[in-house]
């Protein structure tokens, strides 16, 4: 760093500023700094820095599975978001059996600063003692309980007021011990339902996801909201476990209880319906229509092309370790916010066949 300020005509100070993207730098002299950096082919020292700070920049992220798409999807973008920032990450997974106490410990014991829960692996928190002081959390669709009070459902939320990290919380505190990110899967889904009823269908019926996912539990409660807002009756709902295989074998509910449109808690579970139905002698969208959720890179080339409500990963995973790094880096504040979705038409919905047909 000393061979950095030197060459670039500038303090020490102003060379750390730069590294640690302090926008205390004008554009000039950050821009001769980082040539000095390149020139002399300077690389901060992650082990000398978390001696220097007590900081190691290393972010844990705490998952259920990297099996499903959507997992795999906010990897990518906590893993883009984390490099973007300066961070290394350490992933651990649960696994059907694991203990979410343990994943904290492993991320401990590895000197992360903060991590991050992923969607199935946030109800386990709740069960969960809280990990040690110091190890901050974001999780990201945390289910909302009353042991913590009511949330604000608005998108985005200023952030509460500050906290210790990790104080007891009282029965009903408005602010739990950890910050949340989540996707408005509620208003996805009542975007889609809305999208099919105002195709003359008169009535959706739902393919779920799984018991004790946060996620396909706001879906279906956004897809019955909507429906009795409308004054359409609820089909029994099928349910799935988020693979194209168990939506096709829930097909033969689904289309045995005349279903005219389906909406399918997330994509892969849609393409297991569209296969079923298009076996079955019937058409999608001219029997059946169909909508799924997350809109994968695929779904433009499903046959049909699939109309889905577009899960923003990106912003997700990028919000997620925002919110995480502001909390190591500046101060412990616990923050709610919500990322909304997109309702996404392509071919695979049209208007509810005629009677008889």
């Amino acid at each position: 760093m000393a061979h950095v300020a030197a060459r670039a005509g500038v303090s020490g100070q102003t060379v750390s500023r730069v590294v640690n993207a302090s926008p205390r730098v004008d554009p000039a002299t950050r821009a001769r700094v980082e040539a000095a950096m390149a020139e002399l082919g300077y690389r901060p020292h992650r082990a000398a820095r978390a001696l220097r700070t007590g900081r190691t920049q290393t972010l844990g992220l705490v998952v259920s599975t990297l099996a499903s798409v959507g997992n795999s999807r906010m990897l990518q973008a906590v893993a883009d978001a984390a490099a973007l920032r300066g961070y290394a990450l350490t992933v651990v997974t649960l696994g059907a059996d694991a203990d979410v106490a343990t994943a904290f410990e492993r991320l401990a014991e590895q000197g992360v600063d903060g991590a991050i829960v992923l969607n199935e692996a946030t109800e386990r928190v709740r069960e969960a003692d809280l990990p040690a002081a110091g190890l901050r959390l974001v999780v990201v669709d945390a289910p909302q309980d009353d042991r913590f009070g009511p949330m604000p459902s608005s998108s985005p939320v200023p952030p509460f007021s500050p906290v210790p990290p990790f104080s007891p919380v009282p029965p009903f505190s408005p602010v739990p011990p950890f910050s949340i990110v989540e996707t408005d899967h509620a208003a996805g889904a009542r975007s889609a339902v809305e999208h099919l009823l105002a195709l003359g269908h008169q009535t959706v019926h739902h393919l779920a996801g799984p018991a004790g996912s946060f996620a396909a539990a706001e879906r279906e409660r956004g897809w019955r909201e909507t429906l009795a807002e409308a004054g359409a009756a609820a089909p029994p709902l099928v349910r799935g476990d988020w693979t194209s295989a168990s939506g096709f074998a829930a097909a033969s509910a689904l289309l045995d209880g005349g279903a005219t449109a389906v909406f399918a808690a997330n994509d892969q579970m849609a393409l297991g319906l569209l296969r079923a139905v298009a076996e079955s002698g019937r058409a999608v969208p001219g029997d059946v229509s169909v909508v799924g959720f997350d809109d994968v890179a695929d779904a433009a080339d499903y046959r049909p092309p699939l109309t889905t409500v577009r899960q923003d990963f990106d912003t997700l995973g990028g919000r997620a370790v925002a919110v995480l790094v502001e909390g190591i880096e500046a101060g412990a504040t616990v923050a709610f916010e919500t990322v909304p979705t997109h309702l996404v038409v392509r071919g695979s919905t049209a208007p509810a066949p005629s009677p008889g047909r």
